[in-house]
């Protein structure tokens, strides 16, 4: 009865359009007024807000968003096209393929899809409308492409998913992430360049100005955050917290004295975005930890689980259902709530069924990803189409291959648990 009042009026207060962060605070509240005494209720609430964020490991989260912001208005994004254009520009299809590698490059260094879409998609839409693409593909495939920077580290739902599990590694997750956010690019890749053949796309011959070495020269700083970020916490040099330090460090020097694209009156404006951002993250994050201890206390998870279980014994099966649960979820909710709402509730029946709380993590990453691109409420989906000036409703024929392409790297990942473990083992974080 409880799980009802809480989902019924949570939906309730979505249909009406409340922000997630006060409707998932809203439902907690009136259900627990509705089951618990009055004053109760208010200190629970009050506490488990303060508790949710009350984590050392979230320390990192505002300063990967300042590194985020520093990255997006320091000139990174053209950069990463023009090495990316070098690379494979002149191939059939090319521009679109300079897409998929510049969104996954600068997702990968940001952590954010929506940023990605802005930075990336705000140049290449025009630019690929200019060479005879269709602005309904342009922003398909940079929408899509957009997400594969969740996967691949530093990537701020990774670290809410370590507190989420309980404390799953966030080097390990960092680590695990690379091969499927690269399985997820490359089969992009295929797919875009399947739709240029499929639709006969015939854009004009691009012109590759800037020669190999310029372009390689001029992206290796970027590109060397990741490396500085993850090679330090492997190496055990410093915590995946001081390793955001660091990228901050890292992204104002190379914005201000490098690329020089930045300047000291900028930062004042970076900042405040950074600032606000940040507690709309803490905010989602304090009361997605008040309904997940709501669940917790009035056993959800656990009788979901028995519901579960007891509609097949074959791992698979359930894999499936959980799949489809979440690719249902991302297209509505954002990706911190969902993540602490649904990993207490599937973990549990993933462990029951074999599977390490990493790869778990990992297939639920996607899982959200692929909701966040999917018509018709996706958020990233919502944001490309207002850079790409294009409606929904002209995007749904051209992503579907795109859409197919990624949920085939589900399958894969979720089938073969290796793709993620592999790298967490061979360096010793398992």
């Amino acid at each position: 009865m409880t799980s009802l009042i809480l989902f019924g009026v949570f939906a309730c207060l979505l249909l009406i359009n409340l922000p997630i962060a006060f409707a998932i605070i809203f439902a907690t509240l009136i259900t627990m007024l509705l089951t618990i005494d009055t004053l109760p209720a208010l200190i629970t609430i009050a506490q488990r807000l303060a508790v949710g964020i009350d984590s050392f490991s979230l320390l990192a989260i505002p300063f990967f968003i300042l590194a985020g912001y520093l990255m997006g208005q320091g000139g990174i994004a053209v950069r990463l096209i023009n090495f990316a254009k070098v690379l494979v520009g002149r191939l059939p299809g090319g521009l679109a393929l300079v897409n998929v590698i510049s969104c996954a490059l600068f997702g990968s260094i940001s952590g954010s899809a929506v940023a990605a879409t802005s930075a990336i998609g705000g140049f290449m839409v025009p630019a690929m409308e200019k060479e005879g693409y269709s602005r309904s593909f342009s922003t398909a495939v940079t929408v899509t492409s957009a997400t594969t920077g969740l996967l691949i580290p530093p990537s701020n739902v990774l670290i809410v998913y370590s507190l989420a599990s309980g404390g799953v590694s966030i080097a390990a997750l960092f680590v695990a992430g690379y091969l499927p956010g690269l399985l997820v690019t490359l089969l992009l890749i295929l797919a875009s360049a399947l739709c240029f053949r499929r639709y006969r796309i015939a854009p004009t011959s691009m012109e590759i100005v800037e020669p190999f070495w310029s372009s390689l020269f001029g992206a290796v700083p970027s590109l060397f955050l990741i490396i500085l970020i993850i090679g330090g916490i492997i190496g055990g040099y410093f915590t995946p917290t001081e390793a955001g330090v660091i990228a901050v460090l890292y992204a104002l020097a190379l914005s201000l004295l490098v690329y020089k694209e930045i300047k000291t009156d900028d930062l004042h404006a970076i900042l405040v975005k950074s600032v606000v951002t940040t507690s709309i993250v803490m905010l989602l994050i304090g009361a997605s930890s008040a309904m997940s201890w709501l669940m917790s206390y009035e056993g959800m998870p656990q009788a979901i689980s028995q519901v579960l279980l007891g509609l097949s014994e074959n791992p698979l099966i359930i894999l499936l259902l959980i799949n489809l649960t979440l690719l249902l979820v991302g297209t509505f909710m954002d990706m911190t709530p969902a993540v602490l709402i649904f990993t207490p509730i599937f973990l549990p029946v993933a462990e029951l069924l074999g599977i390490s709380p990493l790869h778990f993590g990992i297939i639920m990453i996607l899982n959200l990803s692929i909701g966040l691109c999917t018509p018709p409420v996706g958020s990233v989906l919502f944001v490309g189409c207002s850079i790409g000036k294009v409606n929904i409703t002209e995007i749904v024929r051209p992503i579907l291959p795109l859409y197919a392409a990624m949920l085939v790297a589900l399958f894969l990942i979720t089938t073969f648990p290796s793709i993620s473990e592999i790298l967490p083992r061979y360096f010793g974080l398992i």
